[in-house]
């Protein structure tokens, strides 16, 4: 029991420092965001009204949507988007028009992501460095330098890996929700009245005497959410107990001390709105904490890089993304990996984007489109889920999720008004993203679709090579095909070339799935040809690992024995020529070509040995 209680406060921990460092550093932003787009005159009565806003939105989003319900749509354990996907396409494969258009939307989602991916890093950094203008102005023309520096050494840093760094995102980050508790506390004390706030009166009386306002300001009011898709995307790793618990243990609690006790603050001092945070703390504080809010920043900008990694690796073995180079940081832990492409365009973007707004003001008109957009999809799977996955009633399921749909709705139109402001930044990213995947998907398609089509039947032939059969030299050669039972043009390069057959022949077809995890009592699907010839289809969920030399090793009882030192692998280096009148237009044929001919090796991605590996080439025309 003991060591049950041990292992739940080390999951709680480590949730605290994962789960909610994004959402625990809005407080550096999010109330400054509100009063500077001067759509609210400063009154006593104002600032009650959208700090009850603050709170009830806060428990809406967070705690009722995202804590109490979305949790419990885990697909085997695991959450975040994909999953989420993958539950609602299974909920409705009886419907394939719909299921299409659902895969089609969550997809969509998944490149916003990107878009979050770009802004949060650059507001939460830059939000942070700001605040050595509360320590002195002359630190002014240091914030932006500074805030390059910082991210290009986390951005560098990650190829070493997060093991090393991972352990210490849990105390930094309870510091931080420590801290920022007691700074609110210490303000609430002067003016205790200000708890009344709590009432959601405040809120309904401010949105029934201000209706448009009220709607203008949402787009600056969702900056106290973000992240809040972080609580479900890392269900896989910490479960729902140890997220749920420190959220209504910690969390909540902190953020709410601290946005009142910035409502205490800016009632006493409405000057201090430029920077409302900052300047709550005594001034002989101001400089260490403008060190703590750095490393807190930094904190939650790599839970997001770290997201950012694992959503491409799903997304490329869902088949949305070409093979990219995927390096695992850690021996023991699988999920620790890093992808050179992804952390350096990120890098870049961010860059872009910091250079671009130049403060965490501007940024915050840039933000919230993509994340509102997110968590309307979200909504929307999630009754799909529940109405056609967990067979609830209508009625129930309407109840539970439409109250949601409309206040994601309120708040993304809010967004839309940020557009112009920089709302497009974000947008333009996930747009770009996703039409890269759409293309990388159809582009597959029509390949395959052609490859099946040129294809030879895998049985009739070898029928007929049996007829009068080459040498068989010793050994076991392995082809890996793309459609099972089909002949692999690496067999026929190699019959044609080397007019010789191995003793052992396995054909081999990688799948992947729309679950999180395929285990290994269904990883090989095996079917004898005869001749000691096998047809194998391994398979895989987006979440596991593509390791073909160890699924192999599976087949030991069935007659077959991969022995590393005599095994080939005979892999078909397809070179994909475009041509007018395919099935995509001309640049997106032309697109897809160029992003077939930069995907990483098939060896590698599937972990093949690179001295046991044979590519063959063709082209290939769609």
């Amino acid at each position: 029991m003991q060591r049950s209680k041990s292992s739940l406060a080390a999951l709680t921990l480590g949730a605290i420092g994962v789960v909610y460092g994004d959402i625990g550093t809005s407080v550096l932003y999010a109330m400054k965001a509100v009063f500077e787009t001067g759509h609210i005159p400063f009154t006593e009565a104002n600032l009650y009204g959208v700090l009850s806003i603050f709170f009830w939105t806060l428990t809406v989003i967070v705690s009722i949507k995202y804590v109490l319900l979305v949790l419990r749509a885990d697909n085997n354990g695991e959450g975040g988007l994909i999953a989420m996907l993958a539950l609602a396409s299974q909920a409705v494969k009886d419907k394939p028009a719909l299921r299409k258009v659902l895969l089609g939307v969550g997809i969509f989602g998944s490149s916003l992501f990107y878009g979050d991916g770009v802004i949060t890093p650059a507001i939460s950094v830059l939000s942070a460095v700001e605040g050595l203008e509360v320590v002195s102005p002359r630190f002014k023309e240091w914030v932006i330098p500074l805030t390059l520096l910082i991210l290009f050494c986390l951005f560098a840093m990650q190829k070493r890996g997060t093991g090393g760094i991972g352990q210490f995102f849990g105390p930094i980050t309870l510091v931080w929700f420590l801290v920022i508790a007691a700074l609110g506390v210490a303000n609430i004390a002067q003016h205790p009245a200000i708890l009344t706030a709590l009432s959601p009166h405040h809120a309904v009386l401010f949105m029934v005497h201000h209706p448009v306002t009220t709607f203008v300001i949402l787009g600056a009011v969702v900056l106290c959410v973000t992240g809040a898709e972080a609580l479900y995307a890392d269900l896989g790793h910490f479960g729902k107990q140890p997220i749920r618990l420190a959220w209504y243990t910690v969390v909540m609690p902190s953020l709410t001390m601290n946005y009142f006790g910035q409502g205490a603050l800016l009632l006493r001092n409405p000057q201090a709105v430029k920077n409302p945070f900052f300047l709550m703390a005594p001034e002989w504080t101001q400089l260490p904490l403008v060190l703590l809010a750095t490393a807190a920043t930094v904190v939650a900008s790599q839970a997001l890089i770290t997201g950012a990694f694992s959503v491409t690796k799903q997304v490329i073995q869902l088949g949305y993304l070409p093979r990219l180079n995927v390096q695992h940081t850690s021996v023991r832990e699988t999920g620790q990996i890093y992808i050179p492409f992804v952390n350096w365009g990120l890098f870049v973007a961010i860059v872009l984007a910091v250079v671009l707004f130049r403060s965490s003001t501007a940024l915050g008109a840039a933000y919230g489109i993509a994340v509102t957009l997110d968590m309307l999809i979200t909504t929307t799977l999630t009754f799909f889920v529940i109405r056609y996955g967990w067979k609830y009633p209508l009625s129930l399921c309407i109840a539970a999720t439409g109250w949601f749909f409309v206040v994601d709705v309120t708040f993304f139109a809010s967004n839309l008004l940020k557009l112009i402001d920089g709302g497009w930044f974000p947008l333009m990213i996930g747009s770009a993203i996703f039409l890269l995947m759409m293309t990388w998907k159809k582009g597959r398609t029509i390949l395959n679709e052609k490859l099946l089509h040129d294809a030879i039947d895998l049985k009739s032939f070898l029928e007929s090579v049996f007829v009068s059969p080459p040498t068989r030299v010793e050994g076991t050669a392995v082809f890996l095909t793309a459609e099972p039972g089909t002949v692999p043009n690496a067999l026929l390069h190699n019959l044609k070339h080397n007019k010789v057959l191995h003793e052992h022949n396995i054909f081999v077809t990688v799948r992947s799935h729309e679950v999180p995890w395929v285990g290994l009592n269904r990883r090989l699907e095996v079917e004898s040809l005869g001749h000691s010839c096998w047809q194998v289809v391994i398979h895989y969920g987006f979440k596991n690992d593509f390791d073909v030399p160890r699924a192999l090793e599976h087949m030991r009882g069935m007659g077959c024995v991969i022995q590393p030192m005599t095994t080939s692998y005979f892999l078909s280096r397809d070179v994909v020529v475009p041509t007018i009148g395919g099935g995509m237009a001309t640049w997106r044929e032309k697109l897809f070509a160029q992003m077939h001919h930069n995907a990483s090796a098939a060896a590698d991605f599937l972990k093949l040995p690179n001295n046991a590996v044979v590519e063959l080439g063709s082209k290939i025309e769609i």
